[in-house]
């Protein structure tokens, strides 16, 4: 698959790029840049919205385009054939021109007020942000909740790591966290894993969240544990494998230790 190039940055540095991956999500597009409109157009920021059409059936991509001929800050991106998440939110990332990340899922179970909440905790010492939904509103709550805590038992039992909501859409980023990585398929389960094995500080912050505003979820138990355990197991080896070191150059004359 060729690689898509990096945008151009603007003449005006962009401080915070909201990205969102969105496949047969028509119902759900219109309301969610309506809220980030709300929310970042008074907050003083240079932002953008970068939402990843995975190649929808449904009339996202009209949508979309409609809605990006009213907000020259939205940026709708489509791939040429559907590719899952994964491939969604490395085209998002990509094309974003913004120092900061924040992600969000398009069916509005996020709140993109949540992304400028979650800005305030970068600093020097804080390098990306990761949602926890302490709290789901999914249909069939209980039994998600379950399948979540599975899911992400088996995944730091295995990663030997510690997050309680890594498959969260909602987080924040410093751009450098996750710059030119190269991603494989099902690697979004594992972003603040991947960010810490990259030297990077990753924190958790408690998140809201909201029933499904329309549609229905794409992702069901199969490939949320079954799928994700295969995946995990390259993760751990990547983990265990991953190069650790550092160095010094030798000048003659002066003392080294």
């Amino acid at each position: 698959m060729p690689v898509i190039p990096l945008e151009t940055p603007l003449a005006a540095p962009v401080d915070i790029s909201i990205i969102a991956p969105a496949y047969n999500e028509e119902g759900n597009v219109e309301p969610l840049i309506e809220r980030i409109r709300e929310i970042f157009a008074p907050s003083g920021l240079v932002f953008e919205s970068v939402i990843v059409d995975d190649c929808s059936t449904d009339g996202t991509r009209a949508k979309l385009l409609e809605l990006a001929a009213k907000y020259g800050w939205l940026r709708p991106i489509r791939l040429d054939r559907n590719s899952g998440q994964t491939a969604a939110m490395d085209a998002g990332f990509r094309h974003a021109r913004g120092a900061v990340w924040g992600t969000l899922d398009a069916d509005m179970q996020n709140d993109p007020a949540e992304i400028l909440r979650l800005m305030k905790f970068l600093s020097p010492e804080v390098d990306m942000v990761n949602g926890w939904r302490r709290d789901r509103q999914d249909k069939n709550k209980f039994m998600r909740r379950i399948q979540t805590r599975i899911a992400n038992g088996i995944r730091n039992w295995i990663s030997h790591d510690d997050i309680k909501d890594s498959a969260c859409g909602l987080k924040v980023y410093k751009r450098q966290c996750l710059e030119g990585f190269t991603l494989y398929k099902g690697m979004h389960r594992f972003f603040p894993t991947l960010v810490r094995m990259r030297g990077f500080k990753v924190i958790e912050v408690p998140i809201s969240h909201n029933p499904r505003l329309t549609g229905q979820t794409k992702y069901k138990f199969g490939s949320r544990v079954i799928r994700a355990f295969v995946d995990l197991l390259a993760v751990r080896w990547m983990k265990k494998r991953a190069i650790r070191y550092t160095a010094q150059e030798l000048v003659p004359g002066r003392g080294q230790e």
